[in-house]
């Protein structure tokens, strides 16, 4: 295994990050592993040297974080772990169940405390940000569970980049825990984030984790047609991906990566992971794996070193999208 600094800061985390959005309760959503089924992926990544996890507290609704944090007790070293979860997502109908008030952050870091079985979570993430919030309000809460010890590090996801920049700004003129990390949406289907957000994570040191950095399964060539939403239990069911992924030349990407991989001997998932990896800013991307062989995908791409032509055909197929994720 490979590790890297998050950001500026001294927290060395794995180059690959198992995302646990898969691990929970099928009650919630069909293509979820239940917990039993859940266990050799946990197992599988802390023997290769993952040490880097990441949940949230809406992913099923809480039983994600209860699963990760068993599993990881049960295979792990837990001083070794970075463990990262979220919180704005709805948790309840009430409308403080939601969102980035002082009252929901708090009482949100200490329900997810007790689902992971921990005192301190090493990475607590906004989900999104809240427009209905004052990020004062926000920061000053997550400087709050900072100073208090129950979180060790904050980071963001999916956001605009000048409300992400006003928020370093608005923590550093405070004396404010700062942002360390952004979770975006970025890969080679979807490189908007390159306009703003990578350059000033890679200007104000912040670490760059990707979420759904293979497209939801576009990427891996599992489907036969940017239509099929057959080919995987995911794909028939995930209406936020089809939602993501509906613009034609989204398919010439595709193809792109088949015929590096192709010609190179690799398979299209480690390509597109080794595309991402290759990014100055990027230092995890996280994985959601259903099969173990998307895990072992994910590591041998640690590996693959692409020559600037083979990034030149993977990039040439690439046109504007409109914002997607936030």
């Amino acid at each position: 295994m490979k590790y890297a600094n998050l950001g500026h800061t001294g927290l060395k985390v794995s180059r690959i990050c198992l995302g646990c959005m898969s691990y929970g309760t099928s009650k919630w959503r069909p293509w979820v592993l239940d917990e039993e089924a859940s266990q050799p992926f946990f197992r599988r990544a802390v023997e290769a040297g993952i040490n880097f996890f990441d949940t949230a507290d809406m992913y099923s609704l809480g039983v994600s974080e209860e699963v990760t944090g068993r599993a990881l007790r049960k295979y792990a070293r837990m001083e070794e772990v970075v463990l990262a979860t979220k919180v704005y997502n709805p948790m309840g109908d009430g409308p403080n169940m939601r969102g980035l008030s002082r009252k929901h952050i708090v009482q949100g870091c200490e329900a997810s405390l007790k689902r992971l079985g921990v005192e301190t979570i090493d990475l607590y993430q906004l989900h999104r940000m809240d427009p209905e919030t004052p990020l004062e309000e926000t920061l000053g809460a997550l400087d709050q569970l900072v100073r208090q010890g129950k979180v060790r590090y904050i980071g963001a996801s999916s956001s605009a980049a000048w409300k992400f920049a006003k928020a370093l700004s608005l923590s550093e003129r405070n004396g404010w825990a700062r942002f360390v990390s952004m979770q975006n949406h970025y890969n080679l289907v979807y490189r908007e984030e390159e306009r703003e957000m990578m350059p000033l994570c890679e200007e104000e040191g912040i670490g760059v984790i990707p979420w759904s950095p293979l497209a939801r399964g576009l990427l891996a060539g599992t489907r036969k047609s940017l239509d099929d939403k057959q080919s995987t239990t995911r794909s028939g069911s995930d209406a936020f991906a089809n939602a993501l992924y509906d613009n034609p030349h989204d398919w010439d990407v595709v193809e792109a990566v088949k015929k590096v991989a192709s010609a190179r001997g690799s398979k299209p998932a480690e390509v597109s992971l080794a595309w991402l990896l290759s990014k100055p800013a990027v230092v995890a991307p996280i994985i959601g794996a259903t099969k173990l062989e998307h895990l072992e995908d994910a590591l041998r791409s640690l590996d693959v070193k692409l020559t600037p032509d083979e990034v030149k055909v993977l990039e040439a197929p690439y046109k504007p999208h409109e914002v997607r994720g936030h």
